[in-house]
């Protein structure tokens, strides 16, 4: 997992889990939300038996309704949708 320094920022997120399933969600605090993931105490259901769970993408939304929505349409997108947002992503900028 990369070093997360926006801890006060609104993201969207997508976890790798162990068996390579996908989770998306949204936090306003993503440093502690990947603690919690991976400690599997207040992480996502989904993720508890998923673990190790890793960082493939953020992204920042300047509103929790932002948020909201976009972690909406990732949902929506098929997993070749996703891995595709991923991999555009992570050739541009780090994440």
């Amino acid at each position: 997992m990369t070093a997360v320094t926006d801890s006060a920022a609104i993201f969207v997120y997508i976890l790798e889990c162990s068996d390579k399933t996908l989770y998306c969600g949204w936090t306003n605090n993503l440093r502690k939300r990947l603690e919690e993931h991976a400690a599997g105490k207040a992480g996502a259901k989904y993720t508890r038996g998923r673990r190790p769970v890793r960082l493939v993408y953020r992204e920042p939304c300047p509103t929790r309704s932002d948020a909201l929505k976009r972690e909406r349409e990732i949902k929506r997108l098929s997993r070749a949708g996703k891995l595709l947002l991923i991999e555009k992503t992570s050739e541009g900028r780090l994440i």
